[in-house]
Parts: structure tokens; C-alpha cells; sequence
């Protein structure tokens, strides 16, 4: 049930205190989640308290890795000849700026760190946050992520998202050399395909709010993001049933 609960969360992008009272008055909610309507709801503290225990347990990947085995064994994932996406997205901190606290210390958040890129306008943009790694499927699964401050090169990442598997699409910060013409060229046959991890991005950030982070330090904001991670594919995975059912 709670880590029902936990989904829920990742789909609505509620706070603790938003989802307990949400489970108090939503009947689907509490359908959901098999609690009837004689059981009491469990409180913010409890919910926060089992999140916690699935990061220092080390169980959220694993958890991850068994609903994409869950949905490959339903035939909704296919992985023979499935290609792999690799891309990243930055994540603004929740305390970005330098500002003194009541006390004067500084709020920033202290494990984020900037990260600076070049905007499709051409300018130079500043974050300071951390940088979600994504490797998805053709469908926009995602089958392995990493979640480090903003300021880490994407190449440290490659081997953790990719692992034996050697069928990709790779961004080129990847690569950490220099293109030849021939990978030049296969980059822009490639494209097509390299918006998919894109919109997936995009779908993480409008409607799961993982545009911005919500909680100050590292572990907290990648536990966050592995449950909207899972919450994702069991979305998308649903929308496939829905689809082929419509075809039917």
C-alpha cells in the first residue's frame, strides 16, 4: 500500500501533507491504494518515513529494474533490438540563489552545483541544481537513470545508464572527443529518434514537476526522481494497453 502511495505522489505531484489529505477525501484515491473507508489514512510522517527507508535500504533501482521486468513480461516493454537513448536534463535547486538566512547563513542548497550550457539561442545559461541521466527506450521508457549535481561531466555517466548493452543514441557530450564527419552525419539521422528521451524529459517536468527540485541535498531530490522514474513508465505503460485496447 505505501508504495502505492508513493506513486501517487510521483503522478500528482503532491507534498506529504497535500497526499494525506488527498487519500482522506478521494475515494479513487483510497481505491487505489486498497484502503477502505473504515481504515485510517496513514499521516505526512509515515509517508515520509517509508520514502526515506527505500533510499537508505537502496531498494529504489531495484524497484525500478522489477516494474520494467513486470511490464517486458506483459509484453508492453520490448527489449529485443530495442536501441538505447541517452540524454540528460538540469534540475534547478530548490534554494538556487546565494541568500542569507535568518540566522545569516547562506540557504543555498550546498550539494547542488552549477551547470552552464549553451541555450538553442546561442546564450550562455547558468543553472545551479543537479542533472537527472536518462537511458529510455523507442517508446520513452526509462530503463536506467543517475542523479548528480549540475556541475559533473555527462561522460562519467555513460557506462552507469548503458551498462553491456552497446545499441545507442548518444548526445555527444558522451562521447568526450570530438566528432568525425561520419558521426556528424549519423548524428542528424539520428535526431528523430534523440527527441524521444527529450519529450520524456518534458512529460517528467510539466506534469511531475521535476523541473525544479523540492527538497534541499542530493539523496532526497534522487529518491524524488526515481519514484517519478517508475511512475512514468507505469503511466506510459498503461497508455499502451489503452491504445492497442482502442485498436482492438
Amino acid at each position: 500500500m505505501m508504495f502505492k502511495i508513493l506513486i501517487l505522489q510521483a503522478w500528482y505531484g503532491l507534498s506529504d501533507e497535500a497526499l494525506e489529505e488527498q487519500i482522506a477525501r478521494d475515494l479513487m484515491f483510497r481505491r487505489f491504494i486498497d484502503l477502505s473507508l473504515s481504515e485510517a489514512v496513514p499521516d505526512h510522517s509515515t509517508i515520509w518515513r517509508f520514502r526515506q527507508l527505500l533510499n537508505t535500504e537502496n531498494l529504489l533501482e531495484p524497484l525500478l529494474e522489477q516494474i520494467n521486468h513486470h511490464l517486458e513480461q506483459n509484453s508492453i516493454i520490448v527489449s529485443l533490438g530495442s536501441i538505447n537513448i541517452i540524454d540528460a536534463t538540469v534540475i534547478e535547486a530548490k534554494q538556487s540563489r546565494k541568500r542569507k538566512g535568518r540566522n545569516g547563513n547562506n540557504t543555498q542548497d550546498p550539494e547542488a552545483d552549477y551547470n552552464v550550457k549553451i541555450a538553442a539561442d546561442g546564450k550562455r545559461k547558468t543553472t545551479c541544481g543537479y542533472k537527472m541521466h536518462a537511458n529510455t527506450n523507442e517508446d520513452g521508457f526509462v530503463k536506467k537513470m543517475t542523479y548528480i549535481p549540475g556541475n559533473v561531466h555527462d561522460s562519467k555517466e555513460f557506462d552507469k545508464l548503458l551498462g553491456k548493452q552497446n545499441n545507442k543514441v548518444l548526445h555527444r557530450a558522451y562521447r568526450n572527443t570530438s566528432l568525425t564527419d561520419r558521426q556528424k552525419q549519423e548524428n542528424k539521422q539520428r535526431s528523430s529518434i534523440r527527441y524521444i528521451v527529450e519529450r520524456t524529459f518534458g512529460l517528467l517536468k510539466q506534469h511531475h514537476g521535476l523541473a525544479k527540485a523540492r527538497y534541499l541535498g542530493l539523496e532526497r531530490n534522487k529518491t524524488r526522481a526515481q519514484l517519478i522514474a517508475m511512475s512514468h513508465n507505469l503511466k506510459t505503460g498503461m497508455n499502451i494497453i489503452f491504445l492497442n485496447k482502442c485498436e482492438v
